[in-house]
């Protein structure tokens, strides 16, 4: 079924732009609000529809050329048509629709959206995939000598789990990114090394990791089924074509799915880990240093991480007398960083290994009054933990997509810490959490940072005070 003449009025969740069918929401990607088009439908809900553009009747003013010739297929950039400061105020808009329509904020106060310094080229972390079932594109389909390749490295198309879309370049990641992905495609087609099949869980190559830092460290990390002869000539070729990677590691992943996180990672040549550095968000403050290894966590946005952790830093005013809880702490870095200006740091994170990063990060830049605790916040965060360590002054807390743990959230309302400074990676359940503070804590003031240009994606920080 195909609607004619449909305007798109909106950007909405997931990327999606929104348009209206006989009062029926219908969401289509890869379009921009302002644009005409006629829709194919493609998924049909009770409440609304979903579909895809198939004709454009007018272009939207906030359009612009995309940069990338995969815009459309791999689903990394939806919004990469729109022009970036349109970009920015449907991110603040979404802040502010998530705040008042599930936070039941009346007139919030929000500062303006803080946007990316760099909108090409901020990733410090890709991964690719390896499979065998490559998105064949309109030009391969109607190519007259069809390719018996089937191979890809690229980035999967979204809503197929088997789909991979070859990516011959990507925006995301400074050189030599791309130029490492090309290279292991070439030596992995010229041997004849077989690709990842997902369906059958067979094949040799599985991904490609590609780390980097502002302070110069590269970081590629081989992931495959099995060891076999080529894989150290692989790596070998890698390391020598491209000298300036700094830490090289392989994992063999023979399980039916892609998390690595619980395997041995094992470093090929190089160091174990690639440096970053922040520098202090006071004058005559301290330069922290944080140590990345492979399956260790960091801001993908490392120029936008700085100003993220400022940002939260300058919320929580500490005076230096400051009891301070780090919820979700992932790798101690929001914990490291304020550390010299308070007088200790509580971390919590549920993963043991982020926990020892931290306490390395710690120890690497000296800092003496942090202390970590691995396990899940809302078991860790007990009466008896709170009475052995201290009641804190203010919480920090950065939860996962889903937000806090309502346990959590109780035990917030007890402790009745004078400030909490939320950190977000999802207005929505950041909004929801909030809501269920109100009756104790009011939001003072928030500020959204666009970590991810081109992307739905926007982090909110959020400064609750505690009510007289």
């Amino acid at each position: 079924m195909i609607y004619e003449n449909v305007e798109i009025i909106d950007a909405g969740a997931e990327g999606m732009a929104v348009g209206k069918i006989n009062e029926k929401v219908i969401f289509v990607p890869f379009v921009v609000p302002g644009d005409v088009v006629d829709v194919q439908i493609t998924r049909k809900k009770k409440k609304f529809l979903e579909g895809k553009a198939v004709h454009f009747h007018q272009y939207s003013s906030k359009r612009v050329e995309p940069h990338c010739s995969h815009f459309g297929l791999c689903g990394g950039c939806r919004w990469q048509s729109m022009k970036y400061d349109e970009q920015l105020y449907y991110k603040q808009k979404q802040v502010f629709e998530s705040l008042t329509r599930i936070g039941k904020l009346e007139n919030p106060v929000i500062s303006p959206i803080l946007p990316s310094a760099r909108t090409r080229y901020y990733r410090n972390k890709l991964d690719f995939t390896f499979s065998n079932h490559r998105w064949l594109t309109d030009e391969d389909r109607n190519a007259e000598e069809k390719s018996n390749n089937t191979n890809a490295l690229g980035f999967h198309v979204p809503q197929f789990f088997d789909k991979v879309v070859d990516i011959q370049e990507c925006f995301h990641m400074k050189d030599p990114a791309n130029a490492i992905r090309t290279a292991a495609r070439k030596y992995a087609l010229d041997h004849d090394l077989t690709f990842y099949d997902v369906r059958i869980w067979q094949g040799f190559l599985r991904n490609l990791i590609i780390r980097n830092t502002e302070a110069g460290g590269l970081m590629v990390i081989l992931v495959v089924r099995h060891k076999e002869e080529h894989l150290m000539r692989m790596l070998e070729h890698l390391a020598i074509q491209f000298p300036e990677i700094t830490s090289l590691f392989y994992v063999i992943n023979p399980k039916q799915n892609d998390t690595i996180y619980d395997l041995e990672f094992n470093l090929f040549k190089g160091d174990a880990f690639i440096t970053e550095k922040m520098p202090p968000f006071r004058a005559g403050g301290q330069e922290i240093e944080f140590r990345i290894g492979p399956a260790s966590f960091f801001q993908t946005n490392s120029l936008q991480a700085i100003n993220l952790y400022r940002i939260a830093a300058e919320y929580a005013m500490f005076k230096g007398d400051e009891l301070v809880y780090d919820l979700y702490t992932g790798t101690g870095t929001i914990a490291n960083y304020i550390a010299p200006y308070v007088k200790k740091v509580v971390g919590i994170e549920s993963v043991a290994a982020a926990i020892a990063d931290a306490e390395t990060n710690s120890r690497i830049n000296h800092i003496s009054n942090t202390i970590f605790f691995a396990g899940e916040t809302e078991k860790i965060m007990l009466p008896e933990f709170i009475t052995a360590q201290g009641k804190p002054d203010i919480i920090i807390t950065d939860p996962p997509r889903n937000g806090m743990h309502e346990k959590v959230v109780r035990t917030i309302m007890e402790v009745a810490a004078e400030k909490v400074v939320y950190v977000s990676c999802n207005p929505a359940t950041q909004a929801r959490d909030i809501a269920l503070l109100n009756e104790l804590y009011f939001m003072d003031n928030c500020q959204p940072v666009d970590m991810f240009p081109h992307t739905q994606h926007v982090e909110n920080i959020a400064l609750l005070k505690r009510r007289n």
